[in-house]
């Protein structure tokens, strides 16, 4: 027996409890980076701000966020680096370390965020996400995508304290990179599907919290695919916000299950197989059509709203042959053996990957 509040409690009695961080503050839309001294101050940040960037993304806006800064009374340093790799990363920490950073700024797309947050998650520090482009959902989640012997690690890492997504910035970006990122947030459908399956046949944590937010953001993008076009700025700002709360649902659920399952374990599994072929959202997005065709779903609607948006939905545009893509469906179930999907635990035969692929028009 336990005593709260003056009551006894037996020890059956409901405990259950969840800590849930999200960003403090998303500001989007046209011009915002100027406003990045303004976001700092009213954080409470002070001292020396570390930029992380790579040698384009300094010049796209990291240049840009310093002056700023500077202008504002900040000290401000740089840390220039490339993939997210476990060397990288070091590079990010001991920099930081060395010029006593405050705070850190990742500036740049998936690789600069993903090695400022997980950054701040080692060393303690805050974090502000500032996107030059939006390939992926990673912007304002808590997870990071770090490159080890094996491939691509999913990581708890820093939730942002805010997000500043200039619309203007982003659109400068290739258009490629905004399509995976939307083809990403279109491949939370199969994700959900999977987190249900699971829930059903394993009786898997669930939140219907995080499943409407996935979903929410997911079929955003399908129903305004005819809108999302190169060179429009309104497009970006049309994806932008469904590709941030699709990040958001994650720290609502506690994990990546709401945007991550079969579709992201093909996409995975071609990164060991073909690496760096293609995008990862472009991958995930080929994905999604497969695995909504595993479970019965309209994987047709999945394929219009891809190619609506210019993203890959066969291998040839994926750069991969249709053996790799095979090879991928077959040995995807063993990416993450503690992921319940409709890949299930034996994986499919070479007979049903090739029959799967072939139906949906993949090879």
């Amino acid at each position: 027996m336990r005593v709260r509040s003056g009551v006894l409690m037996d020890e059956g009695d409901f405990t259950k409890a969840r800590s849930m961080l999200f960003p403090r503050q998303v500001l989007a839309g046209h011009g915002v980076l100027d406003q990045i001294s303004s976001v700092c101050r009213d954080f409470g940040l002070s001292g020396t701000a570390l930029i992380v960037a790579g040698e384009k993304t300094k010049k796209i806006a990291g240049n840009l966020v310093a002056d700023t800064l500077r202008d504002d009374g900040y000290e401000v340093q740089f840390a220039l680096v490339g993939d997210a790799n476990g060397e990288d990363l070091k590079t990010v920490e001991n920099t930081a370390k060395e010029v006593k950073a405050s705070f850190l700024l990742g500036v740049g797309g998936g690789s600069k965020i993903d090695l400022a947050k997980m950054a701040g998650k080692d060393l303690g520090l805050a974090f502000i996400s500032i996107p030059t482009s939006a390939s992926h959902d990673g912007i304002a989640s808590g997870r990071a995508s770090i490159k080890g012997k094996t491939g691509p690690m999913s990581l708890e890492a820093k939730v942002p304290l805010g997000v500043v997504a200039d619309t203007g910035i982003i659109l400068k970006a290739p258009y490629r990179l905004l399509a995976s990122g939307c083809a990403d947030v279109i491949s939370n459908s199969t994700a959900l599907m999977d987190w249900e399956f699971a829930r059903r046949l394993r009786n898997e944590e669930f939140s219907r919290s995080a499943y409407a937010l996935a979903n929410y953001t997911a079929q955003t993008i399908i129903d305004n695919a005819d809108l999302i076009r190169p060179n429009l700025e309104e497009s970006v700002w049309i994806a932008i916000r469904p590709i941030i709360i699709s990040g958001i649902s994650m720290s609502v659920a506690g994990s990546s299950r709401p945007t991550s399952g079969s579709e992201h374990m093909f996409s995975h599994a071609l990164d060991i197989i073909a690496p760096g072929k293609a995008l990862h959202g472009e991958q995930c997005g080929v994905g999604c059509i497969m695995m909504m065709y595993l479970h019965g779903g309209d994987w047709i609607r999945i394929r219009s709203a891809l190619g609506k948006i210019r993203a890959p939905t066969s291998a040839i545009e994926l750069g991969v042959s249709r053996e790799q893509v095979i090879e991928a469906l077959m040995t995807a179930h063993k990416i993450r053996k503690d992921r319940f999907t409709i890949l299930g635990t034996m994986g499919l035969t070479y007979e049903a990957a090739e029959k799967v692929a072939t139906i949906t028009r993949v090879i």
